[in-house]
């Protein structure tokens, strides 16, 4: 057995330790890929007018309040072009307003309107409801656990 020096000063660590350990993440790798099956799936729920990018921007505004461009696309982690686009998108379908911000008339304040604070109503009824089915015969603890794992994954990033 070969044994690495470990600088914190503890036990040496084996290269199977970090083979074994290579191995954990590239299997997280791989779950955190099937996530993304899981994401399409869940967007087929989403009425046929509203696609995944303007969900996802209503979702922010709602969670976040009324902000700038730029902080919606920092905040949705994609670039301000796209971000532009999707706002662009739920603006002509009435879902948002872009008002002049008082502070820096080049800038527009996003903010939610009434029929997007419905729609958004839908949405969650629609993801919830489809996560009701699939989930259906897991144990409540599991999926408490889940959330409470998913929840710190997203805060390490």
């Amino acid at each position: 057995m070969v044994a690495l020096s470990n600088e914190m000063g503890g036990s040496p660590v084996t290269i199977q330790a970090v083979r074994a350990a290579r191995g954990t993440y590239e299997e997280l790798a791989r779950q955190l890929t099937g996530i993304g099956a899981v994401k399409r799936d869940l967007a087929r729920h989403l009425p046929p007018d509203c696609p995944p990018g303007a969900a996802a921007v209503l979702t922010v505004l709602d969670r976040h309040g009324e902000m700038r461009l730029g902080r919606l696309a920092e905040l949705m982690a994609v670039d301000i072009s796209v971000t532009s686009r999707h706002v662009t998108y739920v603006a002509d379908h009435g879902w948002i307003d872009r008002e002049t911000d008082p502070c820096d008339a080049r800038c527009r304040i996003l903010r939610l309107t009434p029929a997007g604070v419905a729609l958004l109503a839908d949405l969650s009824a629609r993801y919830t409801g489809a996560l009701e089915r699939a989930l259906a015969d897991w144990p409540a603890e599991d999926i408490d656990v889940l959330n409470t794992l998913l929840a710190r994954l997203r805060s390490s990033f």
